[in-house]
């Protein structure tokens, strides 16, 4: 069967790690390092898909699953031809995996062996998302590239609960890889977790590759923690990754953290901060740290 997404490697910084490359996909290639604008719920908002296109120059964009889930329906866009028809845009699309909402839930949301039970921020109706259910709306969705679902944990946490979480995770992601049912058409990535402990993203690294996913992405970074923690993370785990798929590293979107994560060797980021940093006109959200930032970080995303 041949994977629906592949990876070229056109150059390597020997300094750095820094690297061009080509991610090929069904609805065209996109040109490496790469930023993702997000369009949460099926639109990047202000902004049409044509000038996405024309004035953004946008090879990619990300919608969200948690948010199609509960509106409109991940039913209704599969019958309305998936996200490319229902959105009007004939370039690659990468759903995440809701797995960074549900973290955002900590006050509306159960962890188990099975999955996520949580309640709907938008009228308290209580819904369950296990790995199969994620792929079950992921393959409805119908992006070119898609993610396992996992847990993404608060920093900072406690290294025996991190390791859980880590752990877990990966038994997620051999269940997504079972459970998916288009693996033809959409790429299944895998997400490193393991929080801000090195032994723990190594592992992780380690056992997600054997899996042979498409494409790998770091996540639980950029989660509220000092910026000396995430540059710390970032350049340890990049080169755990290999070096013949795609690396995508969750919810980064300032110029400096992008820069940074380009000279680490990433392929490609996403974030709703310049959306909505533009929308607004106010970008004092983004100064905090510690707890403060990651409260801000989830207004900015209920509100992308």
């Amino acid at each position: 069967m041949k994977n629906p997404i592949t990876y070229e490697l056109l150059h390597v910084d020997k300094n750095s790690g820094a690297r061009r490359g080509v991610v090929h996909t069904p609805h065209g290639d996109i040109q490496t390092p790469i930023f993702m604008p997000v369009g949460t719920q099926a639109t990047v908002k202000s902004l049409t898909p044509e000038e996405l296109k024309e004035e953004v120059k946008a090879q990619i964009i990300l919608s969200n699953t948690y948010h199609l889930y509960l509106r409109p329906g991940h039913k209704l866009v599969e019958e309305a031809g998936g996200l490319h028809e229902f959105m009007k845009w004939d370039k690659p699309i990468l759903t995440d995996c809701g797995g960074f909402q549900v973290f955002s839930l900590s006050d509306l949301r159960t962890i188990s062996e099975e999955g996520v039970e949580f309640k709907s921020h938008l009228d308290g109706s209580k819904h369950f998302f296990s790995p199969e259910k994620v792929m079950e709306i992921e393959n409805s969705l119908g992006a070119d590239i898609i993610m396992s679902f996992d847990e993404c944990v608060e920093y900072p946490a406690s290294y025996e609960y991190t390791k859980q979480s880590m752990e877990r995770t990966t038994r997620w992601a051999i269940r997504c890889k079972e459970a998916h049912k288009k693996p033809d058409k959409q790429g299944l990535f895998g997400i490193i977790q393991g929080g801000f402990y090195e032994d723990l993203r190594k592992q992780s690294a380690e056992d997600l590759i054997r899996m042979d996913f498409p494409g790998y992405a770091i996540g639980g970074i950029s989660v509220g923690e000092p910026k000396e923690e995430f540059l710390k993370m970032l350049r340890y785990t990049a080169p755990l990754m290999p070096e013949d798929k795609p690396r995508y590293l969750m919810g980064v979107g300032t110029p400096d953290y992008l820069i940074e994560a380009a000279i680490a060797g990433i392929d490609m980021c996403d974030c709703v901060l310049p959306t909505r940093i533009a929308r607004n006109r106010n970008s004092t959200y983004i100064k905090g740290k510690g707890s403060s930032k990651k409260s801000n970080l989830r207004k900015g995303f209920w509100n992308a």
